[in-house]
């Protein structure tokens, strides 16, 4: 089993070319291409923040090839990728094909991109029908991913798109693509009020699932914290995996957890991440 992990929460200490290099120095397998400077959104103001990263520029296949190099000369792979979200943000939108084409650019395999919360599947379809020819002819498949959404002044989370077996499979359905797969965020999955259970939405997706966001929490909040640093029983997602033959890699997206590092301490936080995913990837393949 191969581990990789976001390399947004590093690169804010030490920038993107360090983080990939520090992922390999810390044992992973891979790193997930975070793309989120390409575009990014700023609730509550509804506005697209304006940036000179080079992702944001004409620079942007340099930028990613850049990256690519860095990884194959420290012996590892970009293995996916994520792109900005909200989705249904037009200015967001139109940043859609500029992030498969940095993925392949990357060596990316597979690019995350978020429904719209609020979409039926049949909805959300179009985005993603609209898209595939493309990634199709970059090589790049197109993975969709459970959401939830917050009502304020409730104690916990509550329905959104692919937020359930059943809303995540006729997702699924709706596009009906080789080339369009499954991303199942495991903390999003476990949040109670929205959430169907990691290990109920593992065995429901079956082949569809080919890419994970690893991540633990309290199963109230989106914590984006460490594995086996909260309350998720990562014994029984495991398992789950395993009984459904699960080929694709182990990715932390554990964004918070190196929140309160620095430039100089964050090497060890990787290496605590690497270690998280070690151990999770010897729980998979110890299963017989």
């Amino acid at each position: 089993m191969k581990i990789s992990t976001e390399i947004e929460s590093i690169a804010k200490h030490v920038g993107e070319h360090k983080a990939v290099e520090l992922c390999a120095k810390a044992g992973f397998d891979g790193w997930d291409f975070s793309l989120f400077d390409m575009c990014r959104y700023q609730w509550p103001e509804d506005i697209i923040l304006e940036s000179n990263h080079p992702l944001r520029t004409n620079e942007y296949l340099k930028f990613a090839r850049e990256l690519k190099q860095i990884g194959l000369d420290n012996g590892i792979v970009c293995n996916q990728s994520h792109a900005p979200f909200p989705t249904d943000v037009p200015g967001v939108r139109s940043y859609m094909k500029r992030s498969i084409e940095c993925t392949a650019e990357a060596g990316g395999e597979i690019c995350i991109i978020h429904p719209s919360n609020h979409h039926t599947p049949e909805k959300n379809a179009e985005l993603y029908f609209e898209l595939l020819p493309f990634a199709k002819e970059c090589g790049v498949k197109i993975a969709t991913e459970n959401m939830w959404n917050w009502n304020q002044g409730e104690p916990r989370s509550c329905f959104a798109a692919c937020a359930t077996a059943d809303s995540f499979c006729k997702h699924m359905e709706a596009v009906n693509d080789d080339y369009f797969v499954a991303c199942l965020d495991l903390g999003h999955a476990e949040m109670e009020g929205s959430g169907d259970g990691a290990v109920k939405m593992i065995h429901a997706l079956g082949h569809h699932l080919q890419a994970l966001h690893i991540h633990d929490n309290d199963q109230i909040h989106d914590s984006h914290a460490i594995p086996f640093s909260m309350q998720i029983d990562f014994d029984a997602v495991v398992k789950a995996l395993k009984d459904i033959d699960y080929s694709g890699w182990f990715t932390l997206e554990a964004v918070n957890y190196l929140a309160d590092f620095n430039q100089d301490t964050v090497f060890e936080g990787v290496c605590n991440l690497a270690n998280a995913a070690k151990k999770l990837a010897g729980m998979f393949e110890a299963i017989q």
